[in-house]
């Protein structure tokens, strides 16, 4: 069974401090091509903000990015996982509770995020591992 630190072991680790704005925090993710960001103060996971939530909560609030905090509008004390869960725990707890995107911790230390695509294409790639053997 797979674990989430086989799956990020070599990623990097982007997040965003609670006190930038959200326009930083979408310049931040269309950089680095990614639709979620946990958010840290001081160090920890403080919470976790996404494509969906700058929409949601700022643009179709008509607040001003460049003025609004991301700890104003990002989802608070996200539910998180730790690096030993299994990928299959992961999807579960994402269909359960509607959630594309789980913080990854140790301990209190933020070591990633991952996200429904993640554990999809991780899954597609493992059945598509298991035909080929039985194929052989």
């Amino acid at each position: 069974m797979s674990t989430l630190r086989n799956l990020v072991k070599d990623r990097k680790v982007y997040s965003i401090e609670a006190g930038r704005t959200v326009l930083e925090a979408a310049r931040f993710m269309m950089e680095h091509n990614v639709g979620a960001l946990p958010v840290v103060r001081n160090g920890e996971l403080a919470g976790i903000i996404s494509e969906r939530d700058i929409m949601n909560r700022v643009v179709a609030q008509g607040r001003t990015p460049s003025y609004t905090g991301v700890a104003e509008v990002m989802t608070a004390k996200p539910r998180s996982v730790g690096l030993d869960e299994s990928i299959e725990e992961c999807l579960f707890i994402m269909r359960e509770f509607g959630f594309r995107h789980l913080p990854i911790v140790d301990g209190k230390e933020l070591k990633g995020l991952v996200s429904l695509r993640d554990v999809l294409m991780h899954q597609a790639a493992e059945l598509e591992r298991q035909s080929r053997k039985a194929a052989s």
